[in-house]
């Protein structure tokens, strides 16, 4: 089939576009650069995505079948808009359109199923609410013209080539005999996917007629706690964790952020615990994501290979010598 992917030069694109290639498919990808570093035999496109008009422009007459939209611009934001727009320029020949939304989409909450409600349009939070928006419009989409729809709700995605500071945080540390922070009890919930897990699910998408309106939760079956995960990621690397504990209160006010520098946690792991179930994940799809041990071990054995890099202590120092912790059990 002739597919576009946009947004297919990192992370969860780059893996789909291997799935794409390695099943036969015919592949674009549209991104904003002139040039990728994929396969020869894929197609580039250059647009924003977020300029519907560019995106018309360069689609002009081709004519995909199957689209995957990834992309989503974390300093701007890609509105529900955007989305739709997107969607309307590819075209009434398509099979599928699967676009990647988040378990954030649903704002809060512990084990979400698919039909439960998404978060407001006036949530805070605008990536959570411009995902929620774009879902819903998608859906309607479907439900009004038959659109053949396809959205995922991955949680943490991990595994090798992952752009954001997480598996790799740790096992830094730990490999440099540094102790590891513990955001006041450890014991927020986490659910993790791994992108060779999501690209499956993806690809299986478009070969399964009855996933078209539907929306599929992905993750491991089991959340993690904060705890938990640190341990697993250490058993990975053959590691015993030094654990400290330090209260959210005392992070907040030296400044920490769970978004960036200064970092405490792995990036973006320290915040409000969101879980789903995953049951119509196997059920529809037949996708059992592997677990998560086997995973980590595999992102590991790719980390190991990546250049070391440059590390500061002196924020978790200055953290841990005032905080008067205690070692996490």
């Amino acid at each position: 089939m002739k597919v576009l992917v946009i947004g297919g030069t990192l992370f969860i694109g780059r893996r789909i576009v291997a799935e794409l290639l390695k099943a036969g498919h015919s592949v674009a990808i549209l991104h904003r650069r002139s040039r990728h570093t994929l396969s020869k035999r894929v197609e580039n496109l250059v647009a924003d995505r977020n300029d519907p008009a560019a995106v018309r422009r360069v689609i002009g007459d081709r004519r995909f079948e199957v689209v995957f939209d990834n992309a989503y611009d974390w300093e701007r934001g890609t509105t529900a808009a955007q989305v739709e727009a997107t969607a309307l320029a590819v075209g009434n020949h398509l099979e599928r359109y699967v676009f990647m939304s988040s378990v954030a989409a649903y704002g809060d909450g512990l084990n979400h199923y698919e039909g439960d409600p998404l978060a407001p349009d006036n949530h805070p939070e605008p990536y959570v609410r411009n995902k929620a928006m774009a879902e819903r419009v998608l859906l309607r989409m479907h439900r009004k013209t038959g659109f053949p729809i396809v959205t995922f709700r991955p949680p943490f995605v991990y595994g090798p080539e992952n752009p954001f500071y997480r598996e790799a945080y740790f096992w830094d540390r730990m490999r440099a005999g540094r102790p590891i922070i513990i955001p006041g009890d450890g014991t927020r919930l986490m659910q993790f996917i791994h992108v060779q897990d999501l690209a499956r699910a993806c690809l299986r998408s478009i070969e399964v007629d009855e996933a078209i309106g539907e929306s599929f939760n992905i993750a491991n079956p089991k959340p993690v706690t904060q705890v938990e995960a640190v341990r697993e990621m250490a058993r990975a690397a053959a590691k015993k964790p030094d654990l400290v504990r330090v209260p959210r209160e005392r992070i907040a006010a030296a400044g920490g952020n769970p978004m960036g520098a200064p970092m405490y946690f792995g990036e973006y792991l320290d915040v409000s615990p969101i879980t789903e179930n995953v049951s119509k994940l196997q059920r529809v799809l037949g996708v059992k994501p592997m677990a998560f041990e086997t995973g980590l071990r595999e992102t590991y054995r790719w980390y190991l290979r990546r250049p070391r890099r440059k590390l500061d202590f002196a924020f978790e120092d200055r953290l841990i010598a005032a905080a008067g912790v205690r070692r996490a059990v």
